[in-house]
Parts: C-alpha cells; sequence; structure tokens
C-alpha cells in the first residue's frame, strides 16, 4: 500500500511506481486466485458454507466480518483526521457525493434493473438493494491504491453511513412500490430491519474508524508523525490487502456452490452490474474533472459514488427474502462483479491522472 508522506495530488508517476510492492504490483493476480479459491473451496467442500455462516455479526458471516474488519483498519489508520476539515469545507465536493450517491446512482439502478431483468423480478428487487446500499468498506482500498484522497474519503464514507441508516428504508420504499407505481409496473412489498442497517454500518465502518483515529492519534502523540508514517503504517499497511483477500476467498466460499451451479442466472445480474459500475466510476471522473476538483478529489468522488455495501446488501436481501431468494443471489453477485471492475478501474483512473491530470 502507499506509504509516502506526500498528499496524493501531488505524488510523481515514478514515486507511484516505485512504491508498489510486490502485494500491489500483482494485485489483480491475487484477487482472481483468491476468487477462484473461494468457488472451487465453496463448490467442492461440503458444508462448508453452512460452517462459515453458522456464527454471525447481525446478518453477516463472523469470519467475512473479521476479514472487512482487518481490511479497513490500515486504511483508516492512514487518515490524516486533523485534516479532514478541508473536506468538510469543499461544499463543492460534499454536494456533488451526495446527489450522486443519493440520487444518480440509486436511480440509474433502478433503470438497469428494470431494463435487463424485467422478467424475473426477484433479481431486480435485488439489484435495486445493492444499487440503495452505498459503499462503506472495499472503496477506502480502491481508492488508496489509486491515490485517491484519503480524508476525503474518511468524510464521504462517514456521510455515506449516516444517509444509509437515515435514508435506506425510505428509499427502498420509493424504489420498490412507489416509483414503479407511478410508472405503472409491479411493486414489490419489502420491510428492510433497521437494526441490520445500523449494526452493518457501526461494525463496519464505527469500528475500525474508531481504531483508526485512536491509532494515529496515539502513536502521533508518542512517537511523533514521521516515525508513525515512516515507520509505523509502512508495517500495518499490508494488512489491509490480506485482509481483503481472505475477505474474497470467504466470500466466495459462502455462495460458490450458489455461484457455479447456476451459472445462466449469474450473468443476468452480472451485465447491468458490469455497466453500473464502469458508467458510474466514468460520470463521477468526469464531473469531478469538470468541476475542477482536481485528480485525488475526483478519484475519491467516482470510487464512493460507483463502489457498494455488499454487505449490507447481502445481510438485507437475506434477511428480507430468505437466503435462497434470488434477492439473495442479486446480492451475491454483486461483489462478483464489483471486486475485479474496480481493480481494473484503479488502473483506468492511474491512467486519467497520467493523461487528463497532468499540471
Amino acid at each position: 500500500m502507499n506509504t509516502e508522506t506526500t498528499t496524493p495530488a501531488v505524488r510523481g508517476e515514478a514515486a507511484v511506481a516505485g512504491e508498489l510492492s510486490t502485494l500491489d504490483r500483482f494485485l489483480p493476480v491475487w484477487i482472481i486466485a483468491a476468487m477462484a479459491a473461494g468457488l472451487l473451496l465453496g463448490r467442492f467442500i461440503p458444508g462448508l458454507d453452512t460452517a462459515l455462516d453458522a456464527v454471525k455479526i447481525g446478518s453477516v458471516s463472523l469470519p467475512i466480518a473479521i476479514g472487512l474488519l482487518v481490511m479497513m483498519y490500515p486504511v483508516l489508520a492512514k487518515v490524516r483526521y486533523n485534516e479532514t476539515g478541508r473536506v468538510v469545507a469543499d461544499r463543492k465536493l460534499l454536494i456533488t457525493s451526495l446527489v450522486m450517491n443519493w440520487l444518480l446512482a440509486p436511480a440509474f439502478m433502478f433503470a438497469l434493473a428494470w431494463i435487463f431483468v424485467p422478467d424475473l423480478p426477484e433479481y431486480r428487487t435485488g439489484l435495486i438493494i445493492v444499487g440503495l446500499a452505498r459503499c462503506i468498506a472495499m472503496v477506502m482500498i480502491w481508492n488508496d491504491l489509486a491515490c485517491g484522497d484519503r480524508e476525503a474519503a474518511a468524510v464521504l464514507v462517514f456521510i455515506n453511513s449516516v444517509f444509509q441508516v437515515i435514508a435506506f428504508g425510505a428509499l427502498g420504499w420509493f424504489y420498490l412500490q412507489v416509483l414503479p407505481g407511478w410508472l405503472g409496473l409491479p411493486t414489490t412489498a419489502a420491510d428492510f430491519s433497521f437494526w441490520s442497517i445500523t449494526v452493518s454500518v457501526l461494525v463496519f465502518l464505527g469500528i475500525p474508524l474508531l481504531a483508526g483515529f485512536l491509532t494515529r492519534t496515539l502513536g502521533e502523540k508518542a512517537r511523533g508523525r514521521d516515525w508513525y508514517e515512516g515507520k509505523f503504517l509502512p508495517k500495518l499497511g499490508p494488512w489491509a490487502l490480506y485482509g481483503l483477500l481472505f475477505t474474497i476467498v470467504l466470500l466466495f466460499a459462502l455462495q460458490g456452490n450458489t455461484i457455479t451451479s447456476r451459472p445462466l442466472e449469474v450473468v443476468r445480474i452480472a451485465l447491468p452490474l458490469l455497466v453500473y459500475f464502469v458508467v458510474v466510476f466514468g460520470a463521477g471522473m468526469l464531473i469531478g474533472r469538470a468541476l475542477g476538483l482536481g485528480y485525488a478529489k475526483t478519484t475519491t468522488l467516482a470510487f464512493t459514488a460507483s463502489g457498494n455495501n455488499f454487505e449490507l446488501a447481502i445481510a438485507v436481501a437475506i434477511g428480507t427474502f430468505g437466503v435462497t431468494s434470488g434477492q439473495a443471489l442479486a446480492g451475491v453477485v454483486g461483489p462478483l462483479i464489483e471486486v475485479p471492475v474496480l481493480v481494473a478501474l484503479v488502473y483506468v483512473a492511474l491512467w486519467a491522472r497520467k493523461r487528463h491530470f497532468a499540471h
């Protein structure tokens, strides 16, 4: 992971290339291997999915929850919390992020769901739920790898988490019942658990955010910023990717049998997701550049708008419609597409920095 102390916006190409570890440089290979390993484990080890899902935090498997926490903690320990005030003061960035995350992206997923799977109401509902679950976890990894603005990412993720608790149920009601009714389309009744949403936010953002804040505050107080960022963070940083790979293996192992036994249905769900991630990310990059946000904030805007909170989407779908439902399968296919696509978009962002954001 990135270890230098300069701000992301001023990193040079040579510095970025030089700081990449073997783990970073070959990340797509490790992620593909982790996905394949998970699918094979889930397919060929009987009862593994049941064992992994036996203990939960809320509606999320405990091993997956541990992986997510390990993934999030190092990234949030890198954030300079005393610099987040400049992000809060950037109203252009905050307003644009809110509009993209809570107006444009959910509406776009609603349209894609009805375009691609109008004949499959369970998958359609699952896709809409994925669109409503704004990313609060993995986006920190993608943003960091693409040299985005860490402080901006932390602030936008926090804002998304607050809106998630407040607005998720209301938006679900709007997109599943109100809007389809206005358009003369079939409606879907759904009663989302406020508790599940709150637990997801508190566990997957609250715990690592508090741990990261305390680690930086106490570490800098004890040894200073130079030691903290020059000595401590380089040792802590790789654990974010270890946590990511561990989570991917477990996630795909948990649903490996379901995914491999229903390939055509997975493809039907995957196509709108692929379009969603690419188009929303591209829109974020174009909007950020047009607004003059600079590369680092533009990248953060694009990733926070395009990424989704798959753990929440899966938990809500399972809790509302059942573990074997089509809605749950749509939630599971989310990270199957999101992980490799957003990894590819990290490289797209770095290419765009060289071609379109150079000063």
